[in-house]
C-alpha cells in the first residue's frame, strides 16, 4: 500500500472490557449501543461497512455482506485515556497506569507552578470542565489566579479567560507545568482550557491545546518517518505524541474541520500515513453525557464517509477505530474502559467480522506490514487474515 489513512473516532467504544470494574465502570457500558437508541442516530454507511457485525453490536444492524473487515479490539495498556489509547494504537503498550489525582495535586507541585508562573491556583480537584469555569470563573477574573483541575484521567488542566490570560501566555504556563510534571508525577497530558464570556456566561473556546508526555520509545510514527515516508497528523495527534515522529501537523477545531482536512489530504499525492483524531465525540458529547449530540456527531461522520471512500485508490487503505470509550449514558462523566471497533476498508481486503484482537497495538503491526516497514513495535499483524486471495 502507498497510503494508509487511520481515523480515530475519539471515545467511540464498543462495549465493556472484562476488567472494566477495576477502572470504575459497570459491565454494561457500551458507547455505540447507547447512542444507537437516539433518534439522531443514522449510520447506514457504517452499517454497510460492517460496524454492526461486531460482537455486541449485532442488534443495531448486522448485515450479510459487509464491505469492510471488522474487528473488536481489546486494550492491553493499563488505562482508559487518550494518550494511553493512541500510544497503543501506534504500537506502544503502557504496562503501568499514568498517575491520577482524585484528591488534587500535591502542594509542592502547585507551589513550584505558582512560583514559576507568578500566579496563584484555584480549585485543584477533579471537576467537570464546563462546571469548573462556572464555579471559579468570576474569582479567576478578579484575582488572575489560574483554575487548575483534573479528572479521572491523568491530566493537569489549566483554565483561563482569554481576556485575563492571552492564549500564548496560557500555552507558556502549560509548558511550565509540563516541565514540572516529571518522574512520579508524569501525567499523560497538560491541557490548556481557555474560555470567554458569551451572553453573560462562560464558554470554552476551540483554542484548547494538549501538551503530552513524550513517548518513552519509538512508535509507528517514528518507524514510518525514518523510512522517509510522510506522517501527516490531523487534529490533536501531534499533541498526543508531543510531535515525535510527525512530518506534518494540521490543527483542527472540530470534527467537521478534521473531516474536511482529511478529504483534502486524500486528494494529495503522498506515501505514508495520515493519522486523524476526531475529538468532538469525546469532548463535546461523551463527557457532557449528551446522547443525542453524540449520535448526531457519529451520523455526521457517517454521511461524510462516502465522499472519502470515493477518493480512495487501489493503493489506499482506511482504518477506522477508537482510543477508549466515553459512554454518555452511564453513571459518571469520565472515560469508560471499553473494547473499540476497527473497520479496515480497501479493495484488497475481504469483508466480514474477524473476531477479537488482544491489543490495539495490532493496528501498528498491520500498518508496518502494509507500508513494507520492519516492525519494531508491539503487536501482531492481521493483514494476512483479511487479505483477498
Amino acid at each position: 500500500m502507498k497510503r494508509v489513512f487511520l481515523i480515530v473516532l475519539d471515545s467511540v467504544g464498543a462495549g465493556a472490557l472484562p476488567d472494566a470494574k477495576k477502572f470504575g465502570d459497570s459491565a454494561d457500558v457500551n458507547t455505540i449501543k447507547r447512542i444507537s437508541a437516539s433518534e439522531k442516530f443514522n449510520c447506514p454507511n457504517l452499517k454497510k461497512l460492517g460496524l454492526f457485525n461486531i460482537e455486541g453490536l449485532e442488534d443495531i444492524g448486522k448485515i450479510d455482506k459487509p464491505l469492510a473487515a471488522a474487528f473488536k479490539m481489546a486494550e492491553r495498556s493499563m488505562g482508559k485515556d487518550t494518550t494511553t489509547g493512541h500510544w497503543e494504537i501506534a504500537g506502544l503498550v503502557s504496562e503501568r497506569p499514568m498517575p491520577t489525582y482524585p484528591n488534587g495535586f500535591p502542594k509542592e507541585i502547585l507551589d513550584e507552578f505558582s512560583k514559576k508562573t507568578g500566579r496563584g491556583v484555584l480549585c485543584n480537584k477533579p471537576y467537570s470542565g464546563t462546571q469548573v469555569i462556572s464555579d471559579y470563573g468570576d474569582e479567576h477574573i478578579k484575582s488572575g489566579d489560574l483554575i487548575v483541575y483534573t479528572s479521572a484521567d491523568s491530566v493537569f488542566q489549566i483554565a483561563a479567560h482569554e481576556d485575563v490570560v492571552p492564549i500564548e501566555k496560557l500555552y507558556e504556563y502549560c509548558e511550565i507545568a509540563r516541565e514540572i510534571l516529571k518522574g512520579e508525577h508524569a501525567v499523560g497530558r497538560v491541557i490548556a482550557r481557555p474560555f470567554v464570556t458569551e451572553n453573560g456566561e462562560f464558554k470554552r473556546t476551540a483554542n484548547r491545546r494538549d501538551f503530552s508526555l513524550l513517548p518513552p520509545k519509538d512508535t509507528l510514527l517514528d518507524l514510518v518517518k525514518k523510512e522517509g515516508k510522510s506522517v501527516i497528523a490531523v487534529g490533536k495527534i501531534s499533541d498526543i505524541f508531543a510531535g515525535k515522529g510527525v512530518t506534518e501537523k494540521i490543527a483542527t477545531h472540530s470534527n467537521s474541520e478534521g473531516m474536511e482536512k482529511t478529504l483534502e489530504i486524500a486528494g494529495r499525492d503522498f506515501e505514508g500515513l495520515c493519522f486523524v483524531n476526531l475529538v468532538d465525540f469525546d469532548m463535546l458529547y461523551g463527557h457532557r453525557q449528551d446522547i443525542d449530540g453524540y449520535a448526531a456527531a457519529l451520523s455526521e461522520f457517517d454521511a461524510w464517509l462516502p465522499s472519502f471512500l470515493e477518493k480512495m485508490t487501489s493503493d489506499d487503505i482506511l482504518l477506522i477505530t477508537a482510543d477508549h470509550g466515553c459512554d454518555p449514558g452511564d453513571e459518571h462523566t469520565d472515560h469508560t474502559r471499553e473494547y473499540t471497533p476497527l473497520l479496515v476498508c480497501s479493495e484488497a481486503v475481504k469483508g466480514g467480522y474477524f473476531g477479537k484482537r488482544e491489543g490495539f497495538c495490532d493496528i501498528a503491526a498491520s500498518i508496518c506490514e502494509l507500508l513494507g516497514i520492519e516492525q519494531k513495535c508491539e503487536g501482531e499483524s492481521f493483514i494476512q487474515i483479511i487479505r483477498r486471495d
